[in-house]
């Protein structure tokens, strides 16, 4: 049974709507890094369908083609770790935050680089563009932090490839899941 079945426990109608939640945030971004990038997408997509698609971590290669492959097959908690290659970057990534339809957060040091990666998703009004009328929209917000000696050494150039890995990230991830909606 995968998160967009209804009767599964990480399906966001079985939590606390994110307008509602008195959840506080453990994680966030390193504020005080040197590259430090928050962009945000609109999904024309149910927040189940959205959420079912990003969190399914061991699927990302088959619908982003920035990510080469990815080995997970833990339990999406806290405390999990998944090994990826992306950009000819081997990442071991370990999940420090799980809010079920809410927030995902995961981290770790990657060649000298320490990244901190939120992801936030908000379920909106009616859709627009090519949703249905009476459908709902979400708000995907991403931010990440950078910090350690490869980037302080060129921090402008490692700010410019992060905003357009995480711009090509979100429409991918926009994409697959109005294909999918």
């Amino acid at each position: 049974m995968n998160a967009e079945n209804p009767k599964h426990p990480m399906h966001p109608k079985n939590t606390k709507n994110s307008k509602t939640s008195q959840h506080t945030p453990a994680h966030s971004v390193d504020e005080d890094a040197p590259v430090v990038v928050r962009l945000s997408t609109t999904v024309d997509a149910p927040l189940a369908t959205v959420w079912a698609l990003h969190t399914d971590i061991a699927s990302w290669a088959d619908w982003n083609t920035d990510i080469d492959s990815v080995d997970f097959d833990g339990l999406l908690a806290p405390g999990a770790s998944f090994r990826w290659l992306t950009h000819g970057l081997d990442i071991t990534s370990t999940i420090r935050e799980v809010v079920p339809g809410e927030r995902i957060v995961w981290g770790g040091p990657a060649h000298g680089i320490e990244g901190v990666h939120v992801w936030t998703f908000e379920e909106n009004g009616e859709g627009t563009g090519e949703a249905a009328a009476g459908e709902r929209t979400v708000t995907v917000r991403t931010e990440e932090s950078w910090a350690g000696a490869p980037i302080e050494e060129r921090p402008e150039e490692m700010r410019e490839a992060l905003r357009q890995s995480l711009e090509s990230w979100l429409s991918r991830l926009r994409s697959e899941a109005e294909r999918r909606a």
